[in-house]
């Protein structure tokens, strides 16, 4: 298994799970880095709930990372853990875990079906005990295969291919007759001429 650590990167709030990959982290025996900013409405959470856990060591917070430094914390990990506890609407930090080759676990929640494939880019999960027993798991995944489903599902390039091919199918459209636009607008004029 390529990483010597977990790696969670986000807003140090309830709902993003730090509490979850914490205990992740500790019951699979393994170090835990987290790269995140710690919202001001979030101060008492932090110091209450994910402070008394940080050693510098078995966990460590290593605070906001740029995209510099995001890069090398992320390929450098033995995946991202994920412990979603909200709707979250797409999830980025996934994504930007896969175009550095590094697996997911997450729980299988919101958007997680739709960006990780279970068993090829990570491990969906649905608690704890199921992310403690995917850590051990980790070298069953190819991160060669996780970096190339991201080129193949999320890269610019495919989204501009993306685009180009919506845009095409928009001028075929168009090049079938009036658009449904000037339609309207013809049909408005002509009413307000009676």
């Amino acid at each position: 298994m390529k990483g010597s650590y977990l790696a969670f990167l986000g807003r140090l709030t309830a709902e993003k799970g730090p509490e979850e990959a914490i205990r992740i982290a500790d019951a699979a025996n393994m170090p835990l880095r987290v790269a995140a900013k710690i919202p001001r409405a979030e101060t008492t959470y932090f110091k209450k709930c994910l402070q008394p856990h940080l050693d510098g060591e078995k966990v460590q917070l290593i605070g906001e990372v740029n995209d510099a430094k995001k890069q090398p914390f992320l390929a450098n990990a033995a995946c991202l853990l994920f412990p979603i506890n909200w709707p979250e609407p797409f999830g980025l930090v996934m994504i930007q875990a896969m175009a550095c080759g590094t697996p997911v676990i997450a729980f299988g929640s919101s958007s997680v079906p739709e960006v990780i494939q279970d068993g090829v880019t990570g491990f969906i999960v649905k608690d704890e005990d199921q992310a403690i027993a995917a850590v051990h798991k980790l070298d069953q995944l190819d991160r060669r295969r996780v970096r190339a489903v991201f080129e193949q599902r999320f890269s610019a390039s495919r989204m501009a291919r993306e685009y180009e091919r919506e845009y095409h199918k928009l001028l075929a459209v168009a090049a079938q007759g009036p658009s449904v636009e000037s339609c309207c607008i013809r049909a408005v004029n002509s009413v307000e001429m009676t």
